[in-house]
């Protein structure tokens, strides 16, 4: 497949540079069997099989994004992206104190060619004081940053709550403001992970849970800490020579049984990323059926485009999963995912998608075509053409799958 073929044209004009006042105040597209509607998201339940089960990601975005001032006056800017140590685990990394290594881009590099940074953080009356030291180069143009700060008994994720700011999307054309704080996290966000915002929840509001639940639907969470990869374009002209980027993902065993149970109800992701998090967990239990090694437990960019299709189905993978989780006395899987969904995948867990617009050529544009077939041109045509916002702070689609 070539990479032009998913492209389309968006005006700078129709990325949205702000939210608008009211979470679910949003417009919605919805598509299904190749018809187009239109509501605001706050009716959304009116849109959805009763006994639909939501799927969550529950990330949350980290201040990711420091600023360090040196005395010649040259701003350096640091982007936290994973731990390298003492852990790589994600959430245990936010807990520990001292001193903490991670991987960064760094803005500015060739104006810090050497020593170590300093931030006060708190103005005259510092709280703390936070150094950076630039480690090593790594492949991917990334650094090793090496933090330590005083008082050392402060965890890095209040470091970070005291001296980063949340890290909007490059697409968005403006400072970050406080108001970014509360309005670029889901109002469910629990994990500390992601440094992009799992975007197709920022419409979910008190009111909305409200509205689906007394319409029968009910709720699932999983984990999938967004990585910077999520911005990064297709590359290659055309898409099997792509590198997916890997993220880490979390599931309980309590979300496994609920996914389990659901005797054939509609299950619907909320965003890209609990979509990918659920494909992942079927591929993940189908490997444990096949008996292939699955240490480290990963999903790699193509394992379902073999040239056998899995005759696996969605309950015999999950049953699976289950039992190795049960027998290893785990509660929750921690895996990692590199799983790249493409026109001609066949999804295994889902019936239907809530997601943002886009980006002309990106992967989660290809995950999207996935779904619904060659239609996202109709769609994202009609989106064009009746104002809806597009990207992070944009409006919301709900797409039901293809059954072409």
């Amino acid at each position: 497949m070539q990479v032009k073929d998913f492209d389309y044209v968006l005006p700078p004009e129709r990325i949205a540079q702000f939210p608008l006042s009211e979470r679910d105040a949003s417009k919605l597209l919805i598509y299904r069997d190749g018809k187009i509607e239109q509501d605001v998201f706050s009716g959304i339940y009116k849109h959805l099989p009763s006994d639909s089960l939501l799927v969550f990601n529950d990330t949350k975005v980290i201040r990711a994004r420091i600023l360090f001032y040196k005395t010649t006056g040259a701003v350096i800017e640091i982007f936290c992206l994973e731990p390298l140590a003492p852990v790589t685990e994600v959430e245990t990394a936010f807990h520990i104190k001292t001193r903490s290594t991670w991987k960064c881009l760094v803005g500015n590099a060739k104006r810090w060619k050497s020593g170590s940074l300093q931030l006060e953080i708190g103005g005259s009356n510092a709280l703390c004081t936070l150094f950076a030291e630039k480690k090593e180069n790594l492949e991917d143009g990334s650094y090793a940053i090496d933090f330590h700060w005083n008082p050392p008994e402060k965890s890095f994720s209040e470091i970070l709550e005291l001296a980063g700011t949340v890290p909007l999307p490059p697409y968005i054309h403006r400072p970050t403001e406080p108001s970014d704080q509360i309005r670029y996290q889901t109002i469910y966000a629990r994990h500390e992970g992601s440094v992009a915002a799992p975007t197709a929840g920022l419409h979910f509001t008190d009111r909305v849970f409200t509205n689906l639940t007394q319409n029968g639907c009910e709720f699932a969470k999983v984990t999938l800490h967004v990585g910077v990869g999520t911005f990064r374009p297709l590359t290659a002209p055309t898409i099997q020579d792509h590198l997916m980027h890997r993220e880490k993902i979390v599931v309980s065993q309590n979300t496994l049984k609920q996914l389990l149970n659901r005797h054939d109800r509609p299950v619907i992701a909320v965003g890209t990323t609990a979509a990918r998090t659920l494909e992942s967990i079927y591929w993940l239990g189908v490997k444990l059926i096949r008996g292939e090694a699955i240490s480290p437990l990963i999903v790699n960019q193509w394992d379902p485009y073999g040239s056998a299709p899995s005759t696996i189905n969605a309950r015999e993978a999950l049953s699976a999963l289950l039992m190795y989780l049960e027998k290893q006395q785990i509660e929750s899987l921690h895996a990692e995912t590199q799983l790249m969904i493409v026109p001609g995948y066949s999804y295994r867990l889902l019936s239907g998608l809530i997601t943002n617009f886009h980006m002309p050529q990106s992967t989660l544009l290809l995950l999207v075509a996935a779904l619904i077939g060659p239609g996202w041109k109709e769609v994202y045509q009609y989106a064009l053409s009746h104002d809806f916002r597009f990207l992070s702070y944009g409006d919301s689609c709900l797409f039901f799958q293809s059954s072409k």
